[in-house]
């Protein structure tokens, strides 16, 4: 394949996209696939009940199917949403954040913490723990009190809450905290430095992933 890697966003907010594709930019390579950062405009603004995870899945599905050229696909969304299904339906790699985040916190410490975007997100978020294996890895996961994804990576009262739980996470013995949110991605290296262990932007991570499975010259 040729064409771009693709990269969902599976909620409507150009915001968080733009987000996304500030994030990743430094990865694109010079020769390689470009990358490609999409949005699903009839989805919600924030991924924020199963219900919402499952139409996400859907979407995120369709969209990868529609886009046949593309070298890989990454479901920009903590909740991994679709990304099991796609992966019956394309041939290309399809990676979730989720689990990209995870990894690559592990490649970085011992044992990892999350910052959830809201109490109900922790729950999804621990089937695919379970699903993983990883529980031995998990010092565990606190929630901010139910903000928006554009919220998660811009609004300075949110930013002091994710300083306080990436605090508490440490003190759980974290060494890297994930960040449950494909919205959060601007405040990553801010974070880092203000708790004082490494904190991992999933989304980068996924998109890391996807690139080493097709980068390269074309």
């Amino acid at each position: 394949m040729t064409g771009p890697l693709l990269i969902v966003n599976p909620n409507s907010s150009a915001t968080v996209t733009q987000g996304i594709r500030d994030a990743v930019a430094h990865l694109a390579p010079v020769t390689g696939p470009a990358f490609e950062a999409v949005d699903l405009p009839h989805m919600p603004a924030t991924i924020m009940t199963a219900q919402d995870v499952a139409r996400a899945g859907l979407g995120f599905a369709e969209a990868a199917q529609s886009r046949p050229d593309a070298c890989a696909y990454v479901s920009a969304c903590f909740s991994d949403p679709g990304v099991e299904l796609t992966r019956t339906l394309v041939s290309q790699p399809v990676i979730g954040i989720q689990e990209a985040g995870i990894l690559t916190a592990m490649a970085r410490a011992d044992l990892f913490g999350i910052i959830a975007l809201s109490p109900a997100s922790v729950a999804r978020h621990r089937v695919r723990i379970r699903a993983m294996g990883v529980q031995a890895r998990f010092a565990g996961e606190l929630a901010l009190p139910g903000v928006s994804a554009e919220a998660s990576g811009r609004d300075p009262a949110v930013y002091g809450l994710c300083v306080d739980i990436g605090r508490q996470l440490a003190d759980l013995g974290a060494g890297a905290v994930v960040l449950g949110c494909a919205g959060m991605a601007p405040v990553r290296a801010r974070l880092e430095r203000d708790i004082g262990i490494a904190v991992i932007d999933p989304v980068q991570a996924g998109v890391a992933m996807a690139l080493g499975m097709v980068g390269g010259p074309q």
